[in-house]
Parts: structure tokens; sequence; C-alpha cells
């Protein structure tokens, strides 16, 4: 019988999560928090590859998300397009802008680098926030509806609201996973991750460094704008929230805490990010309080992130 691979067990775990955790849920409204884990978790897929394969740091990503966002707001009206080419209208913005911007910053280390980023986020945000005319200003704006929903509905599918986003989530986050798990394997993932260990190592073997280093931006932010789509077509209203500073940090804080190296790490991060707060809110005042210690502990004692370390003790206790 030929062995499992590490892909396949990855893509075979996310699949029946996807697809058992629903028969636990005591209330519809828990399909609406497992899309959003579905989303925050194809966000810091994006961030996997360009902070867990190449070892490159950006804290400005919620701009690509902000952009992907409104593009579905905005497209429609004033393209006449359907929500679903807004979002890859979106995503190839998003990915040009990247690309624009990534080839100067990239040139950068360190914090150089992020706060470089940084400013890219901030500047998209205070676009969003100051062009009231077009994107209605910190109020926000409304999305149009899908109507993917609908067709499936004359087709015999009838799903609620709930249903449809966590199944449609759920399968582009797979999407999203496979490709980011191919990436891994490919040559320009071992790139990545010899970048990852020294850039100098790295370009002393004929990698070109700011060449792979633009190409795990690019894709990122892709990943970064169809997440911020997601968003915006499941809430139907989208505020300049979606690109602020705080987005940025909770999307590295994701894939850091549950381990940046691991796809499967990642969005296991992105779910306990999105569940925890919600489970703290009993605590009323001191919610932040218990968050940031729980992220403390995790960063002092669990450095390779929660599921990393989690299964390497679990290796070692079978060994």
């Amino acid at each position: 019988m030929p062995k499992l691979t590490a892909k396949s067990a990855t893509l075979l775990v996310l699949a029946a999560l996807i697809a058992i955790t629903p028969f636990f849920f005591p209330s519809g409204y828990y399909y609406r928090v497992g899309a959003l884990i579905f989303v925050n978790g194809l966000a810091v897929t994006g961030i996997v590859i360009l902070t867990g394969y190449a070892g490159q740091i950006s804290l400005g990503h919620a701009g690509f998300a902000g952009i992907g966002g409104y593009a579905c707001a905005l497209a429609p009206v004033h393209l006449g397009l359907h929500p679903s080419l807004a979002v890859l209208l979106g995503a190839v913005i998003s990915g040009v802008l990247a690309w624009l911007v990534g080839r100067p910053i990239l040139r950068l280390k360190g914090y150089y680098l992020a706060v470089a980023t940084l400013g890219f986020g901030i500047l998209v945000s205070m676009v969003l926030n100051n062009e009231r005319d077009l994107t209605g200003g910190p109020d926000g704006i409304a999305v149009p509806e899908l109507g993917l929903r609908g067709l499936l509905k004359d087709w015999g599918l009838d799903l609620t609201n709930g249903q449809f986003w966590y199944f449609f989530c759920g399968i582009v986050l797979l999407i999203g996973a496979w490709i980011a798990l191919n990436l891994h394997q490919s040559p320009t993932g071992r790139a990545l991750r010899a970048l990852h260990g020294s850039e100098i190592a790295a370009g002393t073997v004929g990698i070109d460094v700011t060449r792979i280093k633009l190409q795990a931006f690019v894709i990122s932010a892709v990943y970064a704008s169809v997440a911020g789509s997601l968003v915006a077509l499941q809430n139907k209203f989208i505020t300049p929230d979606i690109a602020g500073f705080m987005h940025s940090i909770e999307m590295v804080t994701m894939a850091v805490l549950g381990g940046a190296g691991s796809v499967l790490g990642a969005i296991f991060g992105a779910g306990i990010l999105t569940l925890l707060p919600q489970a703290l809110t009993v605590l009323a005042e001191y919610e932040q309080l218990v968050l940031g210690l729980v992220m403390m502990l995790v960063m002092i004692f669990l450095r390779e992130g929660l599921l990393p370390s989690i299964l390497r003790k679990l290796r070692g206790r079978g060994e």
C-alpha cells in the first residue's frame, strides 16, 4: 500500500474537518463562524508562503484584503462586472500592485521590509477612508449578492445562507491549501526555503533572490485579496476596517500562533484566534489581557507554533 504523502494527509484532514464539523454545530450561527475561520485560513495560507517559506515579514497585507473586498463592491456597480469576475479583478489588481510595490521594497531586509509594507497598508486604508464619494468612507459600502446560492437552489440544492458560505469558503480554502502545498514541493518552493535559510547562501548557488521574494509577495497578496473578497461577499457590506493595521497584525499572528512554516498549522492558528475572542467574551474587560497572555505563553514555550510543537511532542512520546 503506497504511503500517504504529507500533502495528501493535510488535504484529507482539511476536507474531513470541513465535512464532519457541521454535524456538531448546535445552531446555524456556527456555519458563519466556520466560514470566517476558512476565510482567515485562506489569508494566512498566503502568509505561510511569504513568511513560512520565504522568511519575509509583511505588516501591510490587510491592504490587499481591502483591495479585494472593495473590488467586489465597486466593480459590479461601476464596470458592470459580475461579482465573481470582480473577485478575479481584485486579485489581478492586488497582484500587479504587489509586483510594483514589491520591486523596490523587497530589496530591503528585516525591520525595514516590515516598515515599508506597513506603510503600504496604511496608505490603502487612508484612501478607503478618505475617498467618500467612491468608497463610502468610514461608513462603508454595500456589496452585491454573489448569486451562486440562488443558482444552486434552481438545481435542487437548497442551502441556507450560512451553509452556503461555510461550504463555499471551505472549498476555496482547500484549493488555496492545495496550491500552497504544491508550491512547497516545486523548484520555486525549494528556492523559497533556501532563501529562508540564508539569502547570501541562496544567492551563491544561483538563486535570483529578489525575483523569488517578489514571487512570494505577489502570490501571498493574491491570497489576501481573495480572502477580502469572500468577506465582502459574505457580509454584503464592507468598511475600511478590513484594510486596517490591526487586521494585518491579526493575519501574521494567526500564522505564527499556529505555525508559520506549516499550511495546516497556520489554518489551525486562524481557527484558534477566530474562536478564542468569542470564548473570552465572558471575561468582559479582561478579554484582551487574557488573549495577549495566551499568545505570549505560546511564543515563549511553543516557538514553532501550536500545531508543529504539539505534533513533535506526540511523535517524541510515540518513539
